[in-house]
């Protein structure tokens, strides 16, 4: 499904501040709070609009330490494996098959460097991983929880 720009529009409104009532967003896209809201009401029973959610600062959840780990697989694993392997660490954030030697990119928050650290030997020994190779993040200088153009 392809979002018109109206639509596109209604959706980054949303994304960033779900909690902004139908009639500022309305305002913003020039329409009434009923439209808006029977918009959200089909983009919803599309699946084009999956769920509303909070965003919370892993710090404040002690999580002071973030990373990449790129996995390195074994032959003919496949990406339900590696999911499959990885739903089971709290500390994977995000984790995605990706182009070029890597064979998945993983977004890793943990307590501390020790914590990071055991995290990572415990990916690393998962039995469809031959190698990884991680970076630590020193400054997140950009994050976008947004979708769509701005509008």
């Amino acid at each position: 499904m392809r979002l018109n720009d109206l639509d596109e529009r209604i959706v980054h409104a949303l994304a960033e501040d779900a909690r902004r009532s139908y009639a500022d967003i309305g305002q913003e896209v020039g329409l009434s709070a009923p439209a808006v809201k029977r918009r959200v009401d089909r983009l919803r029973a599309e699946g084009a609009i999956t769920g509303f959610t909070v965003r919370v600062d892993p710090a404040a959840l002690g999580w002071e330490t973030e990373g990449y780990i790129e996995l390195y697989c074994s032959r003919n694993t496949s990406p339900e494996a590696i999911h499959r392997g990885l739903s089971r660490y709290p500390e994977v954030a995000s984790a995605s098959t990706v182009t070029g030697e890597a064979d998945a990119l993983v977004q890793v928050f943990a307590a501390d460097m020790r914590h990071f650290e055991r995290v990572l030997e415990r990916i690393a020994g998962e039995p469809f991983v031959e190698r990884t190779k991680s970076v630590l993040v020193l400054s997140p200088l950009l994050r976008r929880f947004s979708s769509g153009s701005p509008g």
